[in-house]
């Protein structure tokens, strides 16, 4: 049996803001920091083990909340660079007024899968590709609950890998989740089935 809780970032300045993230780099606010423990609380009387491994995306907003998390299981951050938030290239740090006036639509030959939406942006390929890498290296551990930390975007990708879905086929699906929100995927002993028991489950 294996959980692998994914949790996505608490709130953070560019939120409050009206910013776009992406890779612009952000950190926490204190009612992010309030939400984070709440989740942290949340997870461990779920959980209750201590000690397991906890991933995050590079990011701050990601590392700071799941040091949080951390501090609640006696565990530490593992760092990675592949669980960041899809870059939004030129749009990053912008407001909204900004996004809307820049965004490339949807290319007429359908190819959603190499669409950049902004100039130097990633496409879904992109982070379909780096995403699945860490996904597959993660579920591969022995540890029975695992818990990852990522973004609001990006998540979707660790969702459609932990599915094994081929990134050629990530074209198309997106999950609806907020900030805080938690949600547990889980695989069993017997057939190894992989299975999405709840998503954004509130603290």
């Amino acid at each position: 049996m294996k959980n692998v809780y994914v949790v996505r970032h608490t709130e953070a300045t560019h939120h409050v803001q009206g910013l776009v993230g992406g890779w612009y780099d952000t950190s926490l606010t204190e009612n992010g920091r309030n939400q984070a423990r709440k989740t942290a609380l949340a997870l461990y009387s779920e959980i209750g083990e201590q000690n397991i491994p906890i991933y995050s995306s590079d990011l701050k907003r990601c590392v700071e909340t799941a040091e949080v998390i951390a501090e609640v299981f006696n565990s530490t951050v593992i760092p990675d660079r592949n669980l960041r938030e899809m870059s939004w290239g030129d749009a990053e740090g912008k407001n909204q007024e900004w996004w809307d006036k820049n965004i490339t639509p949807r290319p007429a030959d359908g190819n959603r899968l190499d669409h950049q939406i902004f100039r130097n942006a990633e496409s879904r390929r992109d982070v379909g590709t780096r995403i699945q890498s860490s996904v597959d290296r993660i579920a591969s551990r022995p540890d029975n609950n695992i818990i990852i930390v990522t973004h609001g975007f990006a998540l979707t990708f660790v969702f459609m890998a932990w599915l094994r879905i081929p990134v050629e086929n990530m074209d198309y699906c997106t999950f609806s989740t907020k900030p805080r929100g938690v949600t547990l995927l889980h695989e069993d002993d017997f057939f190894e089935n992989r299975f999405v028991m709840y998503i954004n489950k509130p603290d």
